[in-house]
């Protein structure tokens, strides 16, 4: 059974003439221990199919199924628990809170998920592969773009969720960095047998994916 799977999946912004069509009849699934990718330019729904597949936004038809368990029959209380549980994301806005340290970020995913959580040993070591471990006194407005985003993404992989989806998480790396987090994710999925999705634009991941898509004018190809 697939971690994820999306049967006919639409979605639509707007009205009359304003109306935009984001999704047109998206099919899509993803097993445990893969990295998938999915490109596309800006403004062509990646970010939209990202939040659906989290249960974040719902689709205006089709059917949207997480571990099994269809989204649309699930209560927002069962949904939140899911994102708890079985999701993790790593998202543009980094959503680092501004008034916390880079370990208190940490500290925080212990207070809301108290079980399953990486152990001390494995955040060290991914602290370590993400050139972060020398920033944990820091706060996010000290940080640049890209440190922001690699504690970002090093708190949703430290839950230890089932399914990663990232939203560009390498769009402020430069080479160097790309590798490794593109080496990290593609880890992620083999080693840990995790579902990882990610979209973008950026190029230079192709190389670490399993499967690799395009979503063009609403319409999701594998390449």
């Amino acid at each position: 059974m697939a971690a994820i799977e999306l049967t006919n999946v639409n979605k639509a912004f707007g009205a009359g003439l304003s109306r935009v069509d984001v999704l047109h009849n998206v099919n899509f699934s993803a097993d445990l221990g893969e990295l998938n990718l999915i490109l596309g330019p800006s403004g062509s729904g990646k970010s939209t199919l990202l939040t659906i597949i989290g249960g974040l936004q719902t689709p205006d038809s089709g059917t949207v199924l997480i571990d099994g368990q269809n989204l649309a029959e699930q209560s927002p209380k069962q949904r939140d628990q899911l994102r708890l549980t079985t999701i993790g994301f790593v998202l543009q806005s980094y959503n680092l809170l501004p008034y916390l340290n880079v370990v208190d970020q940490f500290k925080l995913v212990d207070r809301v998920k108290k079980q399953g959580n990486l152990t001390q040993e494995e955040l060290t070591t991914l602290l370590k592969e993400l050139g972060i471990d020398q920033l944990l006194n820091h706060y996010p407005g000290e940080l640049s773009g890209g440190q922001n985003q690699r504690v970002a993404l090093a708190r949703a992989l430290y839950a230890n969720p089932q399914i990663i989806l990232a939203d560009e998480p390498t769009a402020a790396l430069d080479s160097e960095r790309v590798k490794a987090v593109g080496r990290l994710l593609r880890e992620m999925a083999t080693a840990h047998n995790k579902a990882v999705i990610v979209v973008t634009h950026d190029l230079r991941l192709r190389e670490f994916a399993d499967h690799t898509y395009q979503l063009l004018d609403g319409h999701l190809q594998a390449e």
